[in-house]
């Protein structure tokens, strides 16, 4: 216990200490902080404030004292516990803030705005007299040059004496005077005839040194922004239309050089975005205007690339040197300055000169150009990853769009996909997102590829029918190599899923999984749709006969039962395809999502096969029937036979989807839908079988007995529901039954009356009286059995 004591009293004393200490800066930092504010308020020359009203109080640091020693030592003296509680944590100060000051707009107005008011007329007072004295002849060439440039060098002067005191107005002064040089020495050269090239160059080099160095002395950005506008605005202000671009060009190649440097130096980022827009503005102008491909090609094609070297460089200052961070701004302006140097450099060179290599050669360049620019910001580490994925990403859109430029067909498919599988592979495996995000315009474009392959190859293979080989064509090679790329993407998103973080996320990765295998699951099916359909195409087209009077083409003919045996075989396909996927989602998936949907593409088969599929076939019986030795084409017993193998694929169908009734994954679904599908392979059956009754009467010559057979047939059908219904206690079944009844006696007597004879009248209505008479004594003797059923 003693020892323990021993413990307490030196902490103690050492919180004691550390407390005094903590005082000491407080009283130390409180005078500190009044010096600074008073040497302040002394420079400014504002009004001197009180000391309280500068500064409120500073209370201790401590507001409760954070040990009272006979306090504490009762307590230990009575049970040797100290409450924490009893130590106060001292308060925080919080810095003291300045007052803001008002706003005064007489000294905004009349230190700053006149001033650049009053230097802009100005200069626009020198080039309305320069146009007078040029317009009216009064002073000779040279005379108005050197008057220029001694105006000019008079306001240098006037605003170098007064930087001292008057440090901003000063600035104003000396960029007018910059503005000034520019507009002489333009005029000089271009106008006159004063100065040679390569004089002219240097001195606008010269000024634009000039301006930079004094723009970045002074640290005034609105000097480089006066001599920008009037470097800008020179040309324009002095012309007299003598046409000489090269030297326009040149001369805003000077002055972005110059923006170029102060990127270096100085972060005026809206210096970048006011020449970005003027040189572009400038250059499209002109370009859609006089541009004249015999006599401008090179000059704008070299000029094209200057600019856009020049502010990619700017660019890549401000993020590499300035350190600035990658904002939406920045986005636009990159795009904008790629996607104008890409537009109009593949404007130039289409049509010049084997314009095919060209146009993929300079696509390629533009890739490389920012790959370059990729390669030095991850290997020197340059700038934030946002950056580095953008260019990245550029480099990617380019060589995208040099696929189709420079290659074509399935070419451009293929690599397009593979691109996609390699970037999604990078993105997901190695958890780099913007890759992944990059794959995804990748897919979409590899997809609206393979089906304008699918197109062109279905309109070249109607036109070179000899030509075309089922199966083994590029075509269906591409279609499999896609589908291949797809299944190894969405096995990687299997693999590697996404990491559930959020209920967004949750809801992203389910809708990947969608896309993923709805795509697999569409290119598989149409990639044999179409070499099916392109196959009885070709037939179609080869069986063109041609009848000729001599030398007259009198007309030609196709076997049009080739196309009836296409829509059949479609049809047959899609129920076979739909059948084998429902096969796979049993034994392998058991995905509810895609088990509805397989349900209900086996019912939109089913019913195209009612809709469409019996109408086609009987024609081709029809065909078979009623050919004749004045046919052009033989109706083989094939004609007969596909209704056969057409039902069943149908009966395959139906069988997959009872399959799906009878599986645990689609609860409780599955229970909802089992009534609706007995109803629906009911209806199905009962049409097959009229359809065949007719069929077979077709073929025995019997067509006007069709009407006495279908009503016998259709009251059978009822009999034997209703005894399945009462076997199976399936009520719906009896309430079918009993709807046929109702539907067969409607068409007994509306309508079989009127176009029988009377022998067949009364077969048909002894035939149902007995069928009706049966089907009362089947619900009298299991009447409790139905009641049974129907109290369950």
């Amino acid at each position: 216990m003693n020892n323990e004591n021993d413990k307490i009293e030196k902490l103690l004393d050492r919180l004691e200490a550390v407390i005094k200490k903590q005082e000491s800066f407080s009283v130390e930092i409180d005078t500190l902080r009044k010096e600074i504010i008073r040497l302040q308020m002394s420079r400014s020359g504002d009004m001197e404030l009180s000391h309280d009203e500068l500064v409120p109080e500073i209370s201790p640091l401590t507001t409760t004292s954070p040990y009272t020693e006979p306090v504490i030592r009762r307590e230990m003296e009575s049970d040797m516990e100290i409450n924490p509680e009893n130590i106060a944590i001292p308060e925080t100060i919080s810095p003291v803030q300045s007052p803001k000051k008002a706003l005064n707009f007489e000294k905004l107005i009349g230190e700053n705005l006149i001033n650049k008011l009053g230097i802009g007329i100005t200069i626009l007072g020198v080039a309305i007299g320069a146009k007078y004295s040029i317009d009216n002849d009064l002073i000779s060439p040279l005379t108005r040059i050197i008057l220029g440039y001694l105006m000019g060098i008079g306001l240098m002067g006037l605003g170098m004496k007064l930087k001292k005191n008057y440090h901003n107005y000063s600035a104003v002064l000396v960029s007018g005077a910059i503005a000034i040089m520019y507009f002489i020495t333009y005029a000089a050269y271009s106008f006159y005839g004063l100065f040679p090239i390569e004089l002219a160059f240097a001195m606008m080099v010269l000024f634009t040194i000039f301006s930079v160095v004094t723009a970045t002395h002074y640290n005034k950005q609105v000097i480089a922004h006066i001599g920008l506008v009037g470097a800008y605005a020179a040309p324009f202000l002095l012309s007299e239309g003598s046409g000489r671009i090269d030297i326009l060009f040149g001369y805003m190649a000077i002055i972005n050089i110059g923006v170029l440097f102060i990127a270096f130096r100085k972060y005026w980022k809206l210096l970048y975005v006011v020449a970005f827009v003027l040189t572009w503005i400038i250059f499209l102008s002109w370009y859609n205007i006089s541009y004249e491909k015999n006599t401008h090609f090179w000059l704008a094609f070299v000029y094209l690339t200057v600019f856009f070297v020049i502010f990619y460089a700017v660019f890549l200052a401000y993020k590499l040197i300035q350190k600035e961070k990658f904002a939406a701004l920045d986005i636009g302006l990159l795009l904008l300055n790629s996607f104008i140097f890409y537009g109009v450099g593949y404007s130039l060179l289409d049509g010049y000169k084997s314009e095919y290599q060209l146009l993929g050669l300079f696509t390629v360049l533009n890739a490389l150009i920012h790959f370059l620019v990729t390669w030095v910001i991850y290997k020197m580490k340059l700038a934030d990853k946002n950056l580095f994925y953008f260019v990245a990403g550029l480099v990617l859109v380019f060589i995208t769009i040099a696929i189709p430029v420079q290659l074509e067909g399935n070419w451009v498919t293929l690599l397009w996909i593979l691109q996609a599988s390699l970037l999604f592979w990078i993105g997901r495996t190695k958890n780099v997102p913007p890759y992944e995000k990059m794959s995804y315009p990748l897919m979409i474009l590899a997809l609206v590829s393979v089906m304008d392959d699918w197109t062109d190859f279905y309109s070249w293979s109607t036109l070179n029918a000899g030509s075309y080989i089922p199966v083994l064509n590029i075509c269906f090679l591409t279609s499999i190599l896609v589908i291949g790329c797809f299944v190894f993407i969405f096995w990687l998103h299997k693999k590697h899923p996404i990491v559930i973080t959020d209920e967004k996320k949750t809801n992203w990765n389910n809708l990947l999984t969608f896309f993923f295998g709805a795509t697999v699951i569409a290119l598989l099916y149409f990639s044999f749709l179409v070499q099916i359909s392109t196959y009885f195409q070709n037939l179609y087209l080869n069986s063109l006969l041609e009848i000729k009077d001599g030398d007259e083409l009198v007309s030609s003919n196709y076997n049009g039962d080739i196309l009836l045996f296409e829509q059949l075989w479609i049809i047959n396909y899609s129920t076979l395809f739909f059948s084998i996927l429902c096969y796979f989602n049993i034994k392998r998936f058991e995905n509810k999502t895609l088990g509805l949907i397989n349900f209900s593409l086996l019912v939109w088969c089913l019913l195209t096969f009612l809709i469409n599929g019996l109408y086609h076939l009987t024609d081709l019986r029809s065909g078979y029937v009623n050919q004749n030795s004045l046919s052009l084409y033989n109706a083989g017993i094939f004609n007969i036979l596909i209704r056969y193998i057409s039902l069943a694929f149908a009966g395959i169908g139906i069988f997959s989807m009872y399959q799906y009734l009878t599986k645990d994954f689609m609860k409780p679904v599955n229970g909802r839908l089992r009534i609706p599908f007995d109803v629906f392979w009911l209806i199905f059956v009962l049409i097959v079988l009229s359809t065949e009754l007719i069929s077979w009467m077709d073929l025995a010559k019997m067509e006007g007995s069709y009407k006495l057979g279908l009503s016998i047939l259709w009251g059978v059908y009822a009999l034997i529901l209703i005894a399945a219904g009462i076997w199976k206690n399936k009520k719906h079944l009896r309430i079918f039954a009993i709807a046929l009844f109702s539907v067969t006696l409607l068409k007994l007597f509306f309508y079989d009356i009127a176009h029988l004879d009377t022998i067949a009248k009364t077969i048909i209505f002894i035939s149902l009286g007995i069928l009706l008479l049966i089907t009362s004594f089947l619900y009298n003797k299991y009447h409790k059995l139905i009641t049974e059923d129907d109290e369950n």
